[in-house]
């Protein structure tokens, strides 16, 4: 019998407590699953914040590991989508030599091409910053690259899911707002 493998963003609506990510990544950990990214922010709620992992593994996995996450004391409540169910994108930072950005015009097309945008500029760097999808943000660290890349780091997946998740609910808390 075949696994079907699939890329899938959990979603993780908890309180902030110490050592809470720590016992989530174990969860992981015992079960020999890469994470592929994670993020964490406050959530949409106040003093809730919002775990978002992405992994690749079976329909069958992500339920089991789902159920170990929710029995978590901190874990209000926990959710995983497919990539046709969320809308997602990751941010990324370029800093490049300054000297490419006055004598190569080339990069200013690259630049304008990708829709990325330049943050800072000093004499000796500038910084472009990239929001998109996985593919897009590759695409411009390559195209940079001859250009005197000097660092590289790009966000873990954010998301939203196309469906309510319903978390106030969950909560009792009045959404008519």
């Amino acid at each position: 019998m075949s696994k079907n493998i699939n890329t899938y963003t959990i979603s993780i609506y908890t309180e902030n407590n110490i050592g809470l990510l720590n016992r989530i990544s174990a969860i992981f950990l015992k079960r020999h699953i890469n994470i592929e990214s994670l993020t964490t922010s406050p959530s949409e709620i106040d003093n809730i914040f919002r775990f978002v992992i992405v992994v690749s593994i079976s329909e069958q996995n992500i339920k089991r590991i789902i159920k170990q996450i929710e029995k978590q004391i901190e874990v209000i409540a926990a959710f995983f989508h497919t990539d046709k169910e969320t809308i997602y994108l990751e941010t990324a930072l370029y800093k490049v030599k300054s000297k490419s950005l006055f004598d190569e015009k080339h990069i200013q097309k690259i630049i304008k091409e990708s829709q990325a945008n330049i943050v800072t500029v000093s004499p000796n760097y500038f910084v472009i910053e990239k929001t998109g999808w996985r593919n897009e943000t590759e695409k411009l660290y390559h195209s940079l690259e001859p250009y005197g890349l000097l660092q590289f780091v790009r966000s873990g997946r954010i998301s939203v899911s196309k469906e309510p998740m319903n978390i106030s609910n969950i909560l009792g808390l009045n959404t008519d707002k």
